[in-house]
């Protein structure tokens, strides 16, 4: 079975207002690729959780993106992780609104990652973070804490709202 973070995703226009201007058509649509690119660029991403009685909830979190969906470590007692275990549904985005990157999807933790993903999970962090003083290594998450969000739906733009692009993943 393929993953559904590593299938391409179909792109079309979000559905927005008449009054907002959004282009009939699809033409002008952003490239997945682009989305791709400055995901796994990002050094911080907002991750909003929704706590068990409702209340949203938004943190900064160091990520690496790895083979189509997004890896983060944390201590399971923090509030976005124990938000998961009631509704695993997030949203996460960027620190740009003018080039915006937004995209939904379902986190969970990863029991002990296979030695491989564990690898690239780790190289991508210490190429982000290590000159901020994070350089994990492979078996540091073999008893826990790392988690993946993979992506359900994404909406970017860069010239809102002609190039305004949703994609979904088909599950």
């Amino acid at each position: 079975m393929v993953n559904n973070a590593q299938m391409a995703p179909k792109a079309d226009r979000p559905y927005m207002p008449d009054d907002y201007g959004l282009p009939k058509t699809d033409d002008g649509l952003l490239p997945w690729s682009y989305v791709v690119e400055r995901i796994a660029q990002a050094k911080n991403y907002w991750v909003c959780s929704v706590r068990p009685n409702g209340r949203p909830h938004a943190v900064p979190l160091w990520a690496a993106w790895v083979d189509g969906a997004l890896y983060y470590d944390g201590g399971p007692t923090t509030i976005h992780n124990r938000n998961i275990l009631s509704n695993p549904n997030v949203s996460v985005h960027l620190e740009d609104g003018t080039q915006a990157i937004i995209f939904e999807g379902v986190t969970s933790p990863v029991s002990k990652p296979d030695r491989a993903l564990a690898e690239r999970v780790a190289e991508a962090y210490r190429t982000k973070y290590a000159d901020l003083g994070y350089a994990p290594k492979a078996d540091q998450w073999d008893t826990g804490g790392l988690y993946v969000i993979k992506p359900t739906r994404a909406l970017a733009w860069t010239k809102f709202p002609t190039d305004c692009t949703r994609w979904t993943f088909e599950s």
